[in-house]
């Protein structure tokens, strides 16, 4: 395994250039020559307009998108130096939620939120849990976190789309892992639920002392909670600061003239990633 470089960080990256998968050399780059150094323990709001290349930044911080061009380390590492059994442990250190939780419709929630879990049971645990779930308690103490309780064994495809958001996220909180990558994590909440899931996301990264890394439409939230914001545009950094020095002028400039005028807005075709630290990416 390659040597460690820098137990301070968990994560840098230096003039990463990610394309979209399946793409040419000459296609542009989703993010372009972007650097970005992420302490261990910070909490950072990713913000910036649709297409800026949010999602891609976090699956390029997951290893879940190996970078065309520039480099990346993870947890001091440079990840994709190693082999892929090397590589897959190093992910298990992490926790990707994607902003459509992949829950299996029949699923029962104990079972969703328990695939946290998995990457640390045996096989032969992992299966008997499917019939008896195992650590059910711990289940029930995730779920209660997010006014979700009364869910434990019901089935995924009976909850809303605000419920099956936070039972993906209560799936984080069972799982073992240093660092939190979380997207868009509050689409599908209303004001008061946005605010009470983010409150608890927050919360249980400083009582780990993980990472926190969220990409955020919610711009104000964002600026009200978290001490650092990275704005993203074009897949560049436009901004890297304390919120407080942040101004709304600044935070106009970001998100301005995303259509040009008489413009429409073009049918966005997401490249889906997978959530890691779970049984899906496993």
């Amino acid at each position: 395994m390659t040597s460690t470089i820098d137990h301070a960080f968990d994560f840098r990256a230096s003039g990463l250039c990610v394309r979209h998968p399946g793409s040419g050399l000459d296609t542009p780059c989703v993010l372009k020559d972007l650097h970005l150094d992420i302490r261990r323990g910070e909490q950072i709001a990713i913000v910036g307009p649709s297409g800026a290349g949010k999602t891609t930044l976090l699956a390029a911080l997951s290893m879940a998108r190996e970078p065309h061009e520039g480099e990346i380390e993870v947890f001091g590492v440079k990840p994709w130096s190693l082999s892929s059994s090397e590589r897959h442990r190093l992910r298990r250190r992490l926790f990707l939620a994607p902003q459509v939780p992949p829950l299996p419709p029949r699923q029962r929630v104990v079972n969703a939120v328990l695939a946290g879990r998995v990457p640390r049971w045996s096989l032969g645990h992992a299966l008997a849990s499917l019939f008896h779930p195992r650590e059910a308690d711990l289940a029930l103490q995730a779920l209660a976190s997010f006014s979700l309780q009364d869910k434990l064994y019901e089935r995924v495809d009976r909850l809303s789309g605000g419920e099956r958001q936070r039972v993906a996220l209560a799936r984080l909180m069972v799982a073992d892992v240093e660092a939190l990558l979380v997207d868009e994590p509050l689409s599908a909440l209303d004001p008061t639920l946005a605010v009470q899931t983010l409150g608890v996301l927050q919360h249980e990264a400083a009582r780990r002392g993980a990472t926190l890394v969220c990409s955020l439409h919610h711009v104000e939230l964002a600026h009200a909670n978290f001490p650092r914001l990275v704005g993203l545009r074009g897949g560049t950094v436009v901004f890297d600061l304390p919120r407080e020095r942040i101004d709304e002028a600044m935070l106009t400039a970001l998100y301005a003239n995303e259509m040009a005028p008489g413009e429409s807005r073009p049918e966005s075709t997401p490249h889906p990633i997978r959530a890691v630290g779970d049984a899906s990416f496993f």
